[in-house]
C-alpha cells in the first residue's frame, strides 16, 4: 500500500494562547524546546507515516522557514560566508525522512475550507487528518484498521476530556450526531486523529466560512458515515497556557505519554500487522 497522507491544520489564529501566538504560529509554539507540530508529527511518523500536508495561514511564512532550515535549526552549525557560503554541521538531528506539503490555505479561513483546499494534494482515496495543537499516545495503525474495518467514510477518535470541544453522541461504533458546543462532560469528544476517504471532500465547500466541526461533521454523522476509534488512553491539547504549562511539565519529567517514538519505528506499509 501507497504511504497514507498526514493533513494538519496549522492556519489558526489560537486566541486563547494569545500571549505566544501573538509572535508565532500555534503549531510552533514549543514543548521542550521542540515545536509542537514536531511532536504530532513524530507520532504519525514512529507509524510509518511521513508523507505530511500542512494547511497553513496565519504567520504560515514562519512554518515554511521552519521546514526550509529544519536542519540548520536543530543542529550546530558552522558558516563560512562569501561568494560560495558553506554550511557544515555538527550534530545534525535524525534523518526523519519526511516529506513535507506546506500549503497557503489563507488567512482568515475556518477548518473546513482549509481541508477543501488541499483536495488537490490527495492524490489516495485514504488520508489521516488532525489538529496542529493535540497530542496522544495513540496507535495509528490500529486507528488505520479500524477505519478500513468500518467501510464508511470518515473515524474521529473519540477521547474522554473535561474540555469545551465537539461531543460525540455515539450508538456502538458509530457516530449518531456531533455537536460542536457540548452542553455535559461526559462520555466521548472529538479529539481529532480522523481517518477519510475522499468522499469527505463533497461534505467541505471551498467558502472562508466552513468550519469542519458544523454542517461537514454533523451531516456526516446523519448520514451513517462517520465511525469513532475509542481512545482510552493519553490525549491532550495546548489551548490555554495551563495546557502549555503542563505539557512542558510532563516533557520535563522524562514520562511525556505521548512520546512513543522511543523505540524502533514501525513501518506503516504493514499497518495490517501492528
Amino acid at each position: 500500500m501507497k504511504s497514507i497522507k498526514v493533513v494538519i491544520l496549522c492556519g489558526g489564529r489560537g486566541m486563547r494562547l494569545y500571549e505566544e501566538t501573538e509572535y508565532r504560529p500555534k503549531p510552533l509554539i514549543e514543548i521542550g524546546r521542540k515545536p509542537m507540530l514536531w511532536h504530532i508529527m513524530k507520532i504519525y511518523s514512529h507509524y510509518g507515516y511521513k508523507d505530511f500536508i500542512l494547511c497553513s495561514g496565519y504567520k504560515g511564512e514562519m512554518i515554511k522557514d521552519y521546514f526550509l532550515n529544519f536542519e540548520v535549526l536543530n543542529s550546530d552549525f558552522t558558516v563560512e560566508l562569501g561568494k560560495e557560503k558553506k554550511i557544515k554541521l555538527h550534530n545534525p538531528p535524525p534523518d526523519e525522512n519526511w516529506r513535507v506539503t506546506v500549503a497557503d490555505t489563507g488567512l482568515n479561513v475556518m477548518t473546513g475550507a482549509r481541508i477543501k483546499r488541499i483536495e488537490k494534494y490527495i492524490e489516495d482515496d485514504l488520508f489521516m487528518l488532525t489538529y496542529g495543537d493535540g497530542v496522544a499516545d495513540i496507535n495509528i495503525n490500529k486507528l488505520v484498521k479500524f477505519h478500513l474495518a468500518h467501510g464508511r467514510i470518515g473515524t474521529v477518535t473519540g477521547v474522554h476530556s473535561l474540555s469545551r470541544f465537539g461531543e460525540l453522541s455515539v450508538d456502538g461504533e458509530l457516530v449518531k450526531e456531533f455537536t460542536e458546543k457540548p452542553h455535559i462532560k461526559e462520555g466521548y469528544i472529538n479529539g481529532g486523529f480522523f481517518v477519510f476517504n475522499k468522499g469527505i471532500f463533497k461534505y467541505v465547500a471551498d467558502e472562508d466560512d466552513c468550519t469542519f466541526e458544523r454542517e461537514p461533521l454533523q451531516n456526516l454523522a446523519k448520514d451513517g458515515e462517520l465511525a469513532v476509534f475509542p481512545h482510552e488512553g493519553y490525549w491532550q491539547c495546548m489551548d490555554t497556557y495551563r495546557d502549555l504549562q503542563a505539557l512542558n511539565k510532563q516533557w520535563e519529567s522524562g514520562k511525556a505519554p505521548w512520546k512513543i517514538w522511543q523505540g524502533e519505528a514501525k513501518n506503516g506499509k504493514q499497518f495490517l500487522e501492528g
